[in-house]
């Protein structure tokens, strides 16, 4: 169990893909994202989530962790964690949201 002012140190904010690529270095299938947060500006990740294809992840919003270190993936500077849940099958399901979300707006 944590408590509620460490749940409140994870920064989740809404951001909008808009650069879509394969990561053929990656061990595990993955692409390399940008996220544009708006006033928080264009981050990116590198994501397993190769269940989408480019086309549905393109201008799909997300909802990512944007105060984590950066973290280097086979030389790839990965700035967010973008969040979803793994299905039974396996694969990850991205959050859903309302195409009303706010660039870079705080999810709590």
């Amino acid at each position: 169990m944590i408590e509620y002012d460490d749940f409140l140190k994870v920064e989740m904010r809404v951001g909008r893909i808009i650069d879509v690529r394969q990561f053929p270095k990656a061990r595990k299938p993955a692409y390399q994202l940008k996220i544009d947060f708006g006033p928080w500006g264009v981050k990116q990740s590198s994501a397993q989530i190769t269940n989408y294809s480019k086309k549905e992840l393109l201008g799909r919003l997300i909802v990512a962790v944007t105060n984590f270190p950066p973290k280097s993936i086979a030389g790839f500077q990965s700035e967010v964690l973008v969040l979803g849940n793994y299905l039974e099958s396996g694969v990850v399901e991205l959050l859903a949201l309302s195409e009303n979300a706010v660039f870079g707006s705080l999810v709590q």
